[in-house]
C-alpha cells in the first residue's frame, strides 16, 4: 500500500524546505517502512542546502531520527511492525570488508558515493507531484514515513523515549564515539574540542567519560561556554579574544599541546589548527566535521613527520547496527545524558525555523 504523508522536500539549493504531500512506496525485498516519530536537525543536512555537501535535488533530507516500523518487505527478519528503531545513515551489511574488519565501520553499502540519493537497488521510494524525490544517506527522516534498507535499521529498547534517543542516530554517537572509539582518550589526558554544537558537546561528554583531566572547549560563540562547562569542559576559549593563532594559545596553555584534539565544525582552517594544537610527537587529532566539497588542505608535513596522528571518524567509529542498541541501553541506564543537547522541540511544520535556530547558533 502506498502511504500519502507530509514531508519536507528540498526542491533546490539555498531555498527553504517545502512541506508537501508525498507518496511513500511500500518496502521492497529486505526493506522496512518506518513511521518517523522524532528527528534532529544536523549541520550535515544544512551542508546540502548550502552546497558544501553535494547531493542531487529534489531531496528529502534528515538522517538523525527514531521511529516505529510500519511494515516490512519480503525476507526481513531483524524487525517487525511495531518495533522501535533508529535509522542508520552508516548501515551495517555484515558482509563487506569494512563490516568484517574489527577496525572498520564505514559499510560499503553506505550512500556516500556512487548511488547517492537512491536506495541500494538504484531507485527511489518517494514521489511528489509526479516527480521522483531523492533519498538522503539511505535514511531521509524529514518525512512522516520513510523506507530504509534492513541493514540501515537498528531495533532498540521499546521503552526508550524516541524524542531523546533520536540523537543516538547521529549527533551524540558521532561525538561521543570520536572520543571513546576513534581517539581512545585515556584517563588523565588533555583534550581540545573545536566547535561546540551538539556533536562537539558530545565529544566533551566522551572525553569526560574516558577520564580526561583537562577538556578545553574552543568556539567563536561564547554563548556556548556555559553548556560546555555543564557537560565537563574545564576551560573555554574564544579565538576572537586573542591576537595570535589559536594553536599557539593552546600550546602555551598546555605546555606543548594537547594529547587529543577534535575538529567538530567542518572547516579546513580549523582542521589544520586542531592538528597544530596537539602534542608534536604523540598528539592525535580527529576530524569529525564533514569536510566542505571541493576544498583542499595545505599544511606543513613536518607537523606529521614528528609523530602526530591525523584521523577521521565517521559515526564515531561505531559499527552501527551493533552499537546503537547498546548506546540506547546505556542511556536507559543513565550512563550519559542527552537532555542538555536538546535546546528546542518544534512541530515538524516549523522545520525552517529549526534550521534558522541552527544557523544563528541557538
Amino acid at each position: 500500500q502506498v502511504i500519502k504523508c507530509k514531508a519536507a522536500v528540498l526542491w533546490e539549493a539555498n531555498k527553504p524546505f517545502s512541506i508537501e504531500e508525498v507518496e511513500v512506496a511500500p518496502p521492497k525485498e529486505h526493506e522496512v517502512r518506518v513511521k518517523i516519530m522524532a528527528t534532529g536537525i544536523c549541520r550535515s543536512d544544512d551542508h546540502v542546502i548550502t552546497g558544501a555537501m553535494v547531493m542531487p535535488f529534489p531531496i528529502i533530507l534528515g538522517h538523525e531520527a527514531a521511529g516505529v516500523v510500519e511494515s516490512v518487505g519480503q525476507g526481513v527478519t531483524a524487525v517487525k511492525p511495531g518495533d522501535k528503531v533508529i535509522p542508520l545513515f552508516v548501515p551495517q551489511c555484515g558482509e563487506c570488508k569494512n563490516c568484517l574488519n574489527t577496525k572498520g565501520n564505514l559499510c560499503s553499502k553506505t550512500d556516500l558515493g556512487a548511488n547517492a540519493g537512491l536506495m541500494p537497488d538504484g531507485t527511489t521510494r518517494f514521489t511528489c507531484k509526479g516527480k521522483a524525490i531523492h533519498h538522503f544517506l539511505g535514511t531521509s527522516t524529514f518525512t512522516e514515513y520513510t523506507v530504509l534498507h534492513e541493514s540501515a535499521v537498528a531495533k532498540i529498547d521499546s521503552a526508550a523515549p524516541l524524542e531523546k534517543v533520536c540523537l543516538i542516530g547521529c549527533g551524540f554517537s558521532t561525538g561521543y564515539g570520536a572520543a571513546v572509539q576513534t581517539a581512545k582518550v585515556e584517563p588523565g589526558s588533555t583534550c581540545a574540542i573545536f566547535g561546540l554544537g551538539g556533536v562537539g558537546l558530545s565529544v566533551i561528554i566522551g572525553c569526560k567519560a574516558a577520564g580526561a583531566s583537562r577538556i578545553i572547549a574552543v568556539d567563536i560563540n561564547s554563548d556556548k561556554f556555559a553548556k560546555a562547562k555543564e557537560l565537563g569542559a574545564t576551560d573555554c576559549i574564544n579565538p576572537k579574544d586573542f591576537n595570535k593563532p589559536i594553536h599557539e594559545v593552546l600550546m602555551e596553555m598546555t605546555g606543548g599541546g594537547v594529547d587529543y584534539s577534535f575538529e567538530v565544525i567542518g572547516r579546513t582552517d580549523t582542521m589544520t589548527a586542531a592538528l597544530a594544537s596537539c602534542q608534536y610527537n604523540y598528539g592525535v587529532s580527529v576530524i569529525v566535521g564533514v569536510p566542505p566539497a571541493a576544498q583542499k588542505i595545505t599544511f606543513d608535513p613536518m607537523l606529521l613527520f614528528t609523530g602526530r596522528s591525523w584521523k577521521g571518524s565517521i559515526f564515531g567509529g561505531w559499527k552501527s547496527k551493533d552499537a546503537v542498541p547498546k548506546l540506547v541501553a546505556d542511556y536507559m541506564k543513565k550512563k550519559f545524558v542527552l537532555d542538555p543537547l536538546i535546546t528546542h522541540t518544534l512541530p515538524f511544520t516549523k522545520i525552517n525555523e529549526g534550521f534558522d535556530l541552527l544557523r544563528t547558533g541557538k
